[in-house]
């Protein structure tokens, strides 16, 4: 048996040294898919299925640590532990994995039987019977959130230092896609109390009645998911049509609720709200993609918009898509000037305005997908 102290777990995080270039190509492998792959449940499996084979083991399992239940939970196994139930429980204060996860420290073994933490129930627990292992805390600030187990080499030699240095290395880069993955999610409840506080400010200014901006972001959202739009683009392009008018706090309520036609110098200053909505956002890090699409949502397909004057595909998709958006729920809004237009006459001037003022393609994935739900999203 061997067991490595806290010191011993820190040196190994760099797990490079002296563990050859197995090791080294596996922990590439992991991180290229960490790079690539953002659903956690999808990208610790294939990790899992990884590291098994590289181990030549018959078994591995993760398992996260619930502190209110002092239970392990399994999430994600491997060969013949597959066989167990995703939420499968071991108590913490017993067996090999329970005793690691109290002490945060590693084990190997190739003798579990003898080694006196071995819990007779854990052969009835797993439906095998375990005859060597390795298991490895998942350390997160000093702090076990779980374990990684692998059983039963299926080829000789037995479970080597080599073959624990490795699993700690696999260890340290789950725990960290963990603790990123968890950092993430806080950080996008923060980043959408962050733009519902901001489009709350520009939604208060509409005399028209709020719902303008989220209508503009549900239409321009499903159009986009109709072009199958990559992830992190489409989540640009929902910041970016509920702050698409954040400019105009800096319109004077004179020029912004006038029930006439603006002067031509009205005009010019309520032409400025894209680019001051670009200024105002673009120096957050999360919206910096975000703020080009309100720069650019009125620039126009033949390039007559503003205030950029660019034209064609030069305009970002998800601009286009939020000008199409922007301008239908617009139309089918009562105004101080104006009453609504209903959906049909809304069509017919969209189609009207087909490669001048609108894309084709933005109005292709409009029609598609917006159309039928619209009066939904009215109510």
């Amino acid at each position: 048996m061997v067991m490595l102290d806290q010191d011993d777990l820190d040196i190994a995080s760099g797990i490079e040294i002296g563990a050859g270039k197995k090791s080294i190509y596996l922990l590439d492998k992991i991180w290229s898919k960490i790079g690539s792959d953002k659903q956690a449940s999808s990208l610790i499996g294939g990790v899992m299925r990884m590291t098994r084979r590289a181990l030549n083991a018959s078994a591995a399992g993760l398992f996260l640590v619930n502190e209110e239940s002092e239970e392990l939970i399994l999430k994600f196994a491997s060969g013949r532990m597959q066989k167990q139930p995703v939420r499968f429980k071991i108590d913490t204060q017993s067996g090999i994995p329970g005793w690691v996860a109290r002490v945060g420290r590693a084990v190997v073994t190739n003798a579990v039987v003898g080694n006196p933490r071995y819990s007779r129930l854990s052969n009835k627990v797993y439906g095998f019977v375990t005859k060597s292992l390795i298991c490895v805390p998942l350390i997160v600030h000093r702090k076990v959130i779980g374990v990684i187990e692998v059983a039963n080499k299926a080829s000789q030699p037995d479970f080597s230092q080599q073959d624990l240095q490795i699993l700690i290395g696999v260890a340290n880069t789950v725990a960290l896609t963990i603790e990123n993955v968890r950092l993430n999610e806080c950080l996008q409840e923060y980043y959408k109390s962050t733009v519902n506080a901001l489009v709350s400010l520009a939604d208060a200014k509409e005399i028209t009645g709020c719902g303008h901006s989220k209508r503009v972001a549900e239409y321009a959202l499903k159009a986009a998911n109709w072009l199958s739009l990559p992830a992190e683009l489409k989540q640009s392009i929902e910041y970016a049509a509920i702050l698409h008018d954040i400019g105009k706090l800096a319109i004077p309520d004179a020029i912004l609720n006038k029930p006439s036609n603006l002067t031509d110098q009205e005009r010019e200053i309520m032409c400025q709200h894209p680019q001051i909505g670009h200024n105002l956002i673009k120096g957050i890090p999360f919206l910096e993609q975000a703020s080009y699409l309100v720069l650019y949502h009125h620039e126009r397909f033949d390039g007559t918009g503003y205030p950029c004057h660019v034209k064609g595909r030069a305009i970002p998709i998800g601009a286009r898509l939020i000008a199409v958006a922007d301008a239908f729920d617009n139309m089918t809004t009562s105004h101080a000037y104006r009453d609504a237009l209903d959906i049909k006459q809304a069509l017919i001037e969209l189609n009207r305005h087909v490669r001048t003022q609108f894309c084709p393609v933005a109005i292709k994935a409009f029609f598609a997908s917006c159309i039928n739900s619209h009066s939904s999203n009215k109510k």
